[in-house]
């Protein structure tokens, strides 16, 4: 397909694949497929990548309409198993979903696709809301992470963003699919972090991300000190993986004193304060685990593996 062609394509009406992987998620994975089902804008093709151990296939992935990839377990991989799938997709336009994130109306998908009108927008990524059940550090964690603002980021916006600029999540996101092919889709072997090791790539080739704070899905994980200790160690370890991509964009330097005392803050206006103390403590966690993550070449391999979030990965990675 030409170039010409490809716009051509993107200014009619591109199609639209919704890949989602899944291990597991019989429970949330109903109540998405059912939310994508109501969409007003609803999907040319669902795509599941399904992980699950045993030979059963989940009752929802059975849906009809739903076209399924198995695959073993160990196989999964951040990137690479969503490469694989946006290999095989149809779509111009690639909507990446978690199996947990569920929209929170008709015109979610809708509006996440709007941007895609802007020929600079290769990447979008919509906002995600605290569940019903999201404890006020899972609801703040959203809070903060995904205002209510929209706004597009540039290459340009580094200098005053930093590594936030690369801020983007494929628990929903949607991408061009023949920008994504053109670069080499997603990095495998990532400990996480595919999504914004990509979109860095795009936005050193002149494209831009937009954040759309009205395409929204509700997703939030109610995480224990213990859990909040292991996710920050692996963030720790992505950051040391990535130096050249930090050296490029900059360090998160500021973005922890600000996420504590906006949490703070939190706690205060709703007289929360019997969990001031539990907000030292997660914070303290949060701050020690980043900071071994990101020397974990210095600790036994088999520490790193009971720190981290993902277990797997030190399994299967030469890392």
């Amino acid at each position: 397909m030409t170039a010409r062609e490809k716009q051509d394509q993107d200014a009619g009406s591109p199609r639209v694949s919704v890949i989602i992987p899944t291990c597991n998620g019989a429970d949330r994975l109903e109540q998405l497929l059912a939310a994508l089902e109501r969409q007003s804008r609803p999907p040319d093709e669902i795509l599941l990548v399904d992980s699950s151990p045993g030979d059963e296939v989940p009752e929802p992935v059975r849906r009809p309409g739903v076209r399924t990839i198995r695959i073993a377990p160990a196989q999964f991989d951040h990137g690479g198993t969503r490469t694989m799938a946006a290999r095989q997709a149809e779509g111009d336009i690639l909507v990446f979903m978690t199996q947990d994130a569920v929209p929170a109306d008709r015109q979610a998908l809708a509006r996440l696709l709007q941007p895609f009108a802007d020929r600079r927008i290769a990447a979008a990524y919509g906002r995600q809301l605290p569940g019903a059940d999201a404890t006020v550090f899972a609801e703040h964690l959203r809070l903060f992470n995904y205002p209510a603002r929209s706004v597009v980021r540039c290459w340009r916006d580094r200098r005053t963003l930093g590594i936030k600029t690369v801020f983007i999540s494929n628990s929903f996101a949607a991408y061009r699919k023949h920008v994504l092919a053109e670069h080499g889709f997603f990095p495998a072997k990532l400990i996480f972090g595919e999504d914004s090791c990509t979109l860095a790539r795009l936005l050193e080739h002149g494209y831009c991300v937009a954040y759309v704070s009205d395409a929204c899905v509700y997703h939030s994980h109610n995480y224990s000190v213990a859990e909040d200790f292991r996710r920050y160690f692996d963030i720790g370890v992505f950051h040391a993986c990535q130096s050249g991509m930090l050296a490029r964009f900059g360090t998160p330097t500021g973005a922890g004193k600000r996420y504590v005392r906006s949490e703070i803050s939190l706690l205060i206006r709703r007289k929360k304060y019997t969990l001031l103390p539990e907000s030292m403590l997660r914070n303290l966690a949060k701050f020690t685990a980043y900071n071994l993550g990101k020397r974990y070449t210095f600790l036994p391999r088999r520490l790193s593996m009971r720190l981290s979030m993902n277990r797997r990965w030190w399994m299967n990675s030469g890392s």
